[in-house]
């Protein structure tokens, strides 16, 4: 391996339309804007490049300005070795999983191996399951949706749901039932958006119409009342996941309430693809289920997470299914989707090309 100390590291802005507007708490979305990050071995004879991608989300990650600085200082301290750069941006979680990402992408192409082989140390693996996002419309689109995900190999379904009613919310879950089937693993997801007695009338419906996981059903700073809803008879094979409070409360104090069964990992937000495979492991050994997403991330922090869900053994359905929410992207997505499931690049690294250029 050649000297850590001679390693350069570019960034260059993107900005990448959405293919429908996303509204959220913090306002409506059209595009995703972040820095592409490149990191060059010139000390190497082949000069072999690893990639990284920050796409700040605001609500979750740093702003856009405090991350192209952070990139800033990784790019003048790298010169010390890449040590240096993981603390020049080691506060800034969207800066750090791209000057991570890129770091462990070079490490993994000059090791020869598939970058979820490099982190988690595991046997090979062809597929991770992924789950289908069915967004918050109207119970007639919503069916559809369903529907249309199932009749192209999915077999788990998430529902986004909070912006209404729950009755209505509940009468959506029961029909997507009814359209699907009982085989079909049915997931809602409620962005913070009940009431502690709306999520316990969702919760009572949700064991009804056997859907397996009720993802952040109150708001993040709610841990008690998450743990109320865990322990609620009437959610009998009903798992309870936190995504926002994850970040909120960190795995100590979810696992002191006994919040959660299950945890959303988002590497953007919790600050690279290193740090959510580690949480993932952690929370594995107590028996909570660690879930992998992205927020809407290019195809260079999406293939990353694919790879992190691949070294995370007997991985649950994860959401990675979330290239078509982008109307362009930074290249070719070296990840295909088939039956339910995203096929892991075997190829070294990340198994992305030609985004540079």
């Amino acid at each position: 391996m050649s000297d850590d100390r001679e390693l350069d590291l570019e960034y260059r802005p993107f900005s990448l339309d959405l293919a429908d507007p996303l509204e959220t708490a913090d306002g409506t979305i059209d595009s995703r804007n972040g820095f592409l990050v490149r990191i060059t071995d010139r000390g190497a004879d082949d000069s072999p490049v690893g990639y990284g991608e920050a796409t700040p989300l605001p609500g979750w990650t740093e702003s856009h300005a405090d991350c192209e600085a952070a990139l800033a200082r990784a790019a003048e301290e790298i010169e010390a070795g890449s040590a240096a750069a993981i603390e020049a941006v080691d506060e800034q979680v969207a800066a750090r999983h791209a000057v991570g990402l890129a770091l462990t992408d070079l490490t993994a192409r000059r090791e020869s191996t598939p970058l979820y082989r490099y982190i988690g140390q595991g046997p090979m693996v062809g597929r991770v399951p992924v789950n289908a996002t069915i967004g918050d419309g109207s119970t007639v689109e919503t069916v559809r949706e369903a529907t249309d995900a199932v009749d192209r190999g999915f077999n788990c379904c998430k529902l986004k749901a909070g912006r209404r009613s729950v009755e209505e919310d509940i009468e959506r879950v029961r029909r997507v039932r009814e359209a699907v089937g009982p085989n079909v693993e049915l997931r809602v997801d409620a962005n913070e958006g009940w009431t502690y007695e709306e999520a316990a009338t969702a919760l009572e419906a949700a064991a009804e119409f056997d859907v397996s996981l009720l993802e952040q059903p109150l708001p993040a700073g709610a841990l008690e009342g998450h743990a109320d809803l865990r322990a609620d008879d009437r959610g009998e094979g009903v798992d309870i996941a936190l995504d926002e409070g994850l970040l909120e409360h960190g795995v100590d104090a979810i696992c002191d309430a006994e919040a959660a069964d299950a945890l959303v990992l988002k590497p953007m937000a919790l600050g690279g693809v290193d740090v959510a495979r580690t949480v993932a492991a952690w929370v594995s050994e107590l028996d909570i289920d660690p879930i992998v997403t992205t927020t809407i991330d290019a195809v260079v922090a999406r293939t990353g997470a694919v790879h992190l869900a691949a070294s995370v053994p007997d991985v649950s359905a994860c959401g990675l299914a979330t290239a078509d929410l982008l109307a362009d992207d930074l290249g070719k997505d070296p990840v295909l989707l088939e039956k339910g499931s995203a096929v892991v690049p075997q190829t070294k690294g990340l198994g992305v090309e030609g985004v540079w250029e």
